[in-house]
């Protein structure tokens, strides 16, 4: 039985490997290949929190599903300072859903999503944010992702999520070089200035105002709003605004066509 077994295993094996190592040609074309191509990459980086009481927890949700279906992201950061993988960075894991980020609609096509461990109530440790700007620092540098491409899952879905919350410090990833953030003294906004114009500029979706000032407030004033429908700016958010808005301005001039 033994002799029979193994040259079957072998061809399932052999199957299965010529399965995989099968180039996507179009059997309809002719095959004539051009050098002038590259793969497909990612240009943002989400950054999510589990929501979760233990870093083994999220690790078992994210190979299997939550409430709405399977789930998965590229890392996962525990509160230990501990790193793992569990899809590969040119893979699209199914870690953002529905939302849009400037032009960008298909999330989950652009970006690389990191997972912390965090259960939305509590402080980010020391070890974990450390680990998290040592995986940023290899992820932008070797997918050339700009450092300012660095966004809340909240930032792109505010109706839907709000996570990383308004405990995550961005302000230390700011002084890393990381995300969009004010620099140098803020200025009130000239006359005339559209707050609305700036969110958009930024990559906020408006589909609902409040929910984008909320977004906004986590994120750049550390404050949670909960799900006040009246949520607006104030004059500290004019001047961050008007501040963010004219360096996205500067980075996409100074990008190369």
């Amino acid at each position: 039985m033994r002799r029979f077994l193994l040259p079957f295993l072998a061809c399932l094996l052999a199957a299965s490997c010529a399965h995989v190592a099968a180039p996507t040609r179009n059997p309809l074309a002719e095959w004539v290949p051009s050098p002038n191509f590259d793969a497909r990459r990612a240009v943002l980086i989400v950054l999510h929190a589990t929501e979760q009481g233990s870093a083994r927890e999220s690790l078992d949700t994210l190979r299997t599903a939550n409430s709405g279906g399977p789930v998965s992201a590229h890392y996962l950061v525990g509160d230990d300072g501990r790193i793992y993988q569990l899809v590969a960075d040119a893979d699209r894991a199914w870690h953002a859903g529905g939302g849009r980020w400037g032009t960008i609609t298909d999330l989950n096509s652009a970006s690389i999503g990191i997972e912390i461990d965090n259960d939305g109530s509590e402080p980010y440790s020391d070890a974990q944010i450390a680990a998290l700007l040592r995986l940023l620092d290899d992820l932008t540098a070797r997918l050339y992702i700009p450092k300012t491409q660095v966004i809340a899952h909240a930032d792109l879905a505010p109706t839907r999520k709000r996570d990383p919350g308004a405990h995550f410090p961005w302000q230390r990833l700011a002084d890393a070089g990381y995300g969009l953030w004010p620099r140098g003294e803020l200025r009130d906004p000239p006359p005339g200035f559209d707050p609305w114009l700036a969110m958009a500029a930024i990559g906020y979706p408006l589909d609902d105002r409040a929910a984008a000032v909320r977004a906004f407030h986590r994120h750049y004033r550390g404050r949670n709003d909960g799900d006040d429908p009246q949520a607006a700016f104030d004059a500290d958010d004019l001047r961050i605004l008007h501040a963010l808005a004219a360096q996205r301005v500067g980075d996409m001039s100074a990008s190369p066509p």
